[in-house]
């Protein structure tokens, strides 16, 4: 792979530039170069037949435990939402991820009226925008102007030192969500205002039948899950670059049980068409792939390195021209 990063590159010292790459992201070539090999691995597609059952448990416990704080002390219900509830609103997440993919059902509809359920105890509506940008994450890996996974200029121009790293972090949900809305915006369509009116309708039963302690403890999990949060550790595992050579990273720690095992991103991005409970089986039958790949076993250590790291920062992410740019520069370069 031939990679470029423009400005400090010195230990240390955090870039001033992302890591441009000019050549295709590396998931569709090693997919084919898998499959050629290992065809065995196609039995592995196809939707997890547990996945209703999943997500309704978590859905039915967290809403259950929203209705039991309503007369909590404020210190309990942030207690209760970073140490337990966090947990669950992190593994819905998760699982509107799995859902993106269609690893539900095999019709693709019914996948996203499971999304619209499972986003109920998140307290906001996201699990049809998700899916759009998501996609285009998969479709144009750290193509500059599509890939919104990718921070923004905003995002390195703010972020230059420990404690703005730290403050980034906490926050990162945020900017997870609103970067999109406001760098890409996609106008909303029929599924949009759908998956709005449904938790707008649960969010205003809460409040009215529990009280407002009901909603805030719903929020402050999805908040606290998203932030300084072991489960959050993957936002910067997946891609954050501390090895210029690599660009996805897996995690195969335990916490990959409460998370659809989005660990295996490496496997993920190769077979977005495997669902997560399925996924350390391509590692078994494909050792040779990956076993080489730096990987983590912790996600409190990666946030941990994020931010205490000098020279990481929101610029250590793979960025590639789009198609045409890519094209002239490449002509540009013989």
């Amino acid at each position: 792979m031939v990679v470029k990063m423009e400005g400090e590159d010195r230990e240390g010292v955090m870039a001033t530039d992302f890591f441009w790459s000019y050549t295709d992201e590396p998931h569709a070539s090693r997919r084919r170069e898998i499959l050629s090999k290992y065809p065995q691995i196609k039995e592995l597609f196809g939707p997890d037949p547990l996945a209703f059952l999943k997500i309704a448990a978590v859905v039915l416990l967290q809403l259950w435990t929203a209705t039991h704080l309503v007369t909590a002390s404020w210190l309990k219900i942030l207690t209760v939402a970073y140490f337990f509830g966090s947990f669950l609103n992190h593994n819905l997440f998760l699982a509107i991820h799995e859902l993106s993919h269609n690893l539900a059902f095999s019709t693709p509809s019914y996948n996203r009226w499971l999304g619209i359920f499972a986003n109920l105890p998140i307290g906001v509506p996201m699990s049809i925008t998700f899916q759009k940008y998501h996609l285009e994450h998969h479709r144009f890996q750290g193509v500059d102007g599509i890939d919104m996974d990718i921070p923004s200029l905003t995002e390195t121009h703010m972020v230059k030192n420990t404690l703005a790293k730290s403050i980034w972090v906490i926050l990162q949900l945020f900017f997870y969500a609103l970067r999109p809305l406001f760098l890409k915006p996609k106008p909303p369509g029929l599924w949009e205002f759908t998956n709005l009116f449904i938790q707008l309708a649960l969010d205003a039963s809460l409040v009215h039948f529990w009280g407002w302690k009901s909603l805030a403890y719903l929020i402050l999990a999805t908040f606290v899950g998203g932030g300084m949060h072991p489960m959050a550790g993957h936002f910067i595992s997946e891609h954050y670059i501390f090895n210029p050579d690599q660009e996805t990273y897996s995690y195969y720690g335990p916490l990959n049980l409460m998370t659809w095992s989005v660990g295996y991103h490496n496997e993920h991005h190769d077979f977005p068409r495997i669902p997560g409970y399925r996924l350390y089986k391509v590692r078994e039958i494909a050792p040779e792939y990956y076993e080489n790949l730096k990987s983590y076993r912790s996600w409190s250590q990666v946030i941990y390195m994020y931010i205490m790291d000098k020279s990481v920062g929101p610029f250590s992410r793979m960025k590639r021209k789009p198609a045409k740019e890519a094209g002239a520069q490449g002509k540009k370069d013989e």
